[in-house]
Formats: C-alpha cells, sequence, structure tokens
C-alpha cells in the first residue's frame, strides 16, 4: 500500500510538472516589421477593427490582428511544432494561405503567411515564412497576420 501512495505521488508529480499554465504563455514578436512589437491593428471605415470579436457583418472577428508589414519575415512567437497549411478562406485568392501550430500549450492558426514549410519544429524566433501582400486583396486595409486559436477563443491575453 505505501509503495503504490509513493508510486501515485510521483506520477502525479510528473504529470503535473508536464503541464502548461496556458495562462502565462505571452506571444513573442510575429514580425520583422514593423520593428516595434506586436501592435494590434486598430479600425478602418472600409474593413472593421482587428480585435476578437468586432463585428463582420453577421458574424464575428474571430483572431487578433497583428500588424505586420507586406513580405516582412514572420517569427515562431515561442518554440512551435508545425502542423500543416491553414486556410482562412475557402475560395483561393492572393492571400489565402497560413500555418496550424502548436506550443505552450496553446493550438493557433496564423493567416495571410506564406510559411517556408508546414511540417516540422521551429525555436521563437526563427522564420515561420513571410507576410503575404494583403494589399492585393484588400487594397487600404492595414496589413497584418490573423492570429486565431483552434479553439476560436479569445487570443488577446497572450500579447
Amino acid at each position: 500500500m505505501r509503495l503504490y501512495i509513493i508510486f501515485s505521488f510521483l506520477l502525479f508529480a510528473v504529470i503535473c510538472s508536464s503541464c502548461v499554465d496556458a495562462s502565462r504563455v505571452k506571444f513573442g514578436r510575429l514580425c520583422s516589421r514593423p520593428s516595434n512589437s506586436n501592435i494590434k491593428r486598430g479600425c478602418d471605415r472600409k474593413y472593421g477593427c482587428g480585435h476578437y470579436g468586432a463585428s463582420r457583418g453577421k458574424q464575428k472577428h474571430l483572431g487578433l490582428d497583428i500588424l505586420c508589414a507586406d513580405g516582412a519575415i514572420v517569427y515562431a512567437p515561442f518554440d512551435v511544432k508545425l502542423n500543416g497549411i491553414s486556410r482562412p478562406y475557402s475560395k483561393n485568392n492572393a492571400i489565402n494561405n497560413g500555418i496550424n501550430l502548436s506550443g505552450q500549450g496553446l493550438c493557433f492558426k496564423m493567416f495571410y503567411v506564406k510559411p517556408d514549410r508546414y511540417t516540422g519544429t521551429l525555436k521563437k524566433g526563427q522564420r515561420i515564412g513571410r507576410m503575404l501582400s494583403m494589399q492585393s486583396v484588400y487594397p487600404g486595409i492595414p496589413s497584418h497576420v490573423h492570429v486565431q486559436m483552434c479553439d476560436r477563443s479569445d487570443p488577446t491575453k497572450y500579447f
């Protein structure tokens, strides 16, 4: 019985040590330009606002937009696993690309990015790929990476 209790305690300790408190996770810098770190896109007259929950007609914006210049390098915000392609639109266009990622106990997608690859792992700050030209589809919009949690929850607390 005593051995069972010790074993159970050790197993519990190992499980707890591998758990990540995702509420303490903060995204590192996503883009090479602008040089400031993770500036959230505000609102504009034509396309609306970039915050989570912003109105999109009858729908809600399910991500957070982080300013990123067309062609800028996009970086891993922390150590991540690349889990394949993720497309924001059902119809194809010049910015219909992105990637599904996981790390730090989170699963999230980054849209409007052309990844160098779709599988593997990256360390924090390593290059994921390049920001696509949003101007070709949405003239005048502030270009941005759209960050969306896989469970569609609000990513704002991680920035």
